[in-house]
């Protein structure tokens, strides 16, 4: 791929040389006389690297630097100057440049220089485009009232830096709220971490958090920074912190109260500046009232608390949910785009989706994935719904009471789920923590399935 150099240089034999050798190396080169003429260049047309001259008449260099890092900050500037020195070259490198070097230039260390930019360059760009990825997979997607005033309240929520607790049912859209708050915050750009603290067995939960230090305990053979170094000018998300215990609880009140910490087995205390978001399925003032959450802890995160609801409570996001998943599934798995009709989004829309959202886009993405050739591209029926939603059994359409319909839809399928987590957990050697990444639910959770459905795990 060509890039684009953007030479701003008062000297004309500069501009010429470095246009002619940069040409012949494969650039498209453009030139600026000046710093008024290079923003001026810069604003009618953004390039990929800049050579930037520091002393240069009416708008010098450093000046240059200043404005560019304002309105375009990832902008690669490489500096040059006839009047080198290590404290120029401090000043340049503080005010954002990528690099530096003197004048009368060595045309192959500005080659190496400028293919290292070349590839920073690169790295950024893939960064912004998985940023931006990430971001639309992410979205709140919904036109209840419910949801579009979640969204409302996400735009006055996210430039803050206020703790938020989120809280709703299995399935329901925790995660993608988390991530939407934060890619609308001041730290767009910094990390999000995420922690499942269901997922984590207990003696292990602090080392994930805050790190340890080598030596710190069998095991230990090397310094290992925790969740909440790794976030850092960031967002971390605390994903079913109701089921963290007494002890942990008590460590993660200290850091959001004083921003500090110590790692396992480590002196040292580490500052961080981290925004928490934190989830959860529970009931926590239930939780407080049982002793088993601390009543100091959430207060500290529920500052800005949000409740999502369940789908069955906003049926009028479900066939927003249903088009939105399946031109995401079609796009994914390479098929052709296809409607629902009528009576398949009846179906969906009279569902209880007992799983919510994740249910229903594990619905959609299986439709899509067993779809056959005839298939492809035509109208979703009714009938490809129900054979989807129930797995292999087949469900008669029954006349008469719909009480008695929707109870013999329900016991199939429960039979069925049943029996796919049975053969899932078969699959996986029966360790139900492989199980449940396989099936991208929470380990909590196919736990609770396992125990209402009566599966006896073999032990090891």
């Amino acid at each position: 791929m060509s890039r684009s150099v953007l030479i701003i240089d008062d000297e004309e034999s500069i501009r010429q040389s470095l246009s002619g050798v940069l040409t012949d190396e494969g650039y498209q080169v453009r030139v600026a006389s000046g710093g008024k003429k290079g923003l001026e260049a810069l604003r009618s047309e953004k390039s990929d690297l800049i050579l930037l001259d520091i002393w240069m008449p009416e708008l010098d260099g450093l000046e240059v630097l200043k404005q560019i890092r304002q309105e375009w900050p990832d902008q690669i500037v490489v500096m040059m100057s006839g009047h080198g020195t290590i404290d120029t070259a401090v000043r340049a490198t503080k005010a954002g440049a990528f690099d530096f070097i003197e004048k009368p230039l060595s045309l192959e260390k500005l080659l190496v220089i400028l293919s290292n930019a070349s590839n920073v360059s690169d790295l950024a760009r893939e960064n912004a485009a998985l940023r931006k990825q990430l971001t639309r997979n992410k979205t709140l997607v919904g036109e209840s009232p419910q949801m579009k005033q979640i969204r409302e309240m996400v735009k006055r929520v996210a430039p803050t830096t206020g703790s938020v607790l989120i809280t709703g049912e299995n399935g329901t859209g925790k995660e993608v709220l988390a991530h939407s708050i934060h890619a609308l915050s001041q730290r767009f750009s910094k990390p999000f971490i995420e922690v499942n603290c269901a997922a984590i067995p207990e003696e292990l939960i602090e080392s994930e958090l805050f790190g340890h230090m080598k030596g710190a305990f069998t095991g230990a053979t090397d310094l290992r920074r925790g969740k909440f170094d790794m976030a850092d000018k960031g967002t971390l998300f605390l994903d079913e912190i109701g089921d963290m215990s007494l002890k942990t609880q008590a460590k993660i009140l200290r850091i959001l109260q004083d921003q500090k910490f110590e790692r396992v087995g480590g002196s040292q205390t580490i500052s961080v500046d981290v925004r928490i978001i934190a989830a959860t399925n529970k009931d926590l003032k239930a939780a407080i009232q049982k002793g088993e959450f601390r009543e100091d802890l959430f207060y500290r995160l529920n500052v800005i608390p949000f409740v999502i609801p369940p789908l069955r409570e906003r049926k009028k996001d479900i066939p927003v949910l249903a088009e939105h998943f399946l031109k995401e599934a079609a796009v994914n798995h390479q098929r052709k785009p296809r409607k629902w009709s009528s009576e398949a989004m009846n179906v969906l829309s009279e569902y209880s989706w007992p799983g919510n959202v994740r249910e229903l886009k594990n619905l959609v993405e299986r439709l899509v994935i067993l779809t056959t050739e005839e298939e492809d591209g035509q109208e979703v029926s009714a009938n490809h719904v129900l054979e989807n939603l129930e797995g292999e059994v087949r469900v008669q359409q029954i006349k008469g009471d719909p009480e008695s319909q929707a109870k013999n839809l329900r016991d199939a399928r429960q039979e069925f789920e049943k029996d796919f987590i049975e053969k899932s957990l078969a699959e996986n050697d029966w360790n139900i923590s492989k199980t449940a990444a396989v099936l991208g639910i929470e380990r909590s959770y196919l736990h609770r399935k396992i125990k209402s459905f009566g599966i006896e795990v073999p032990e090891n």
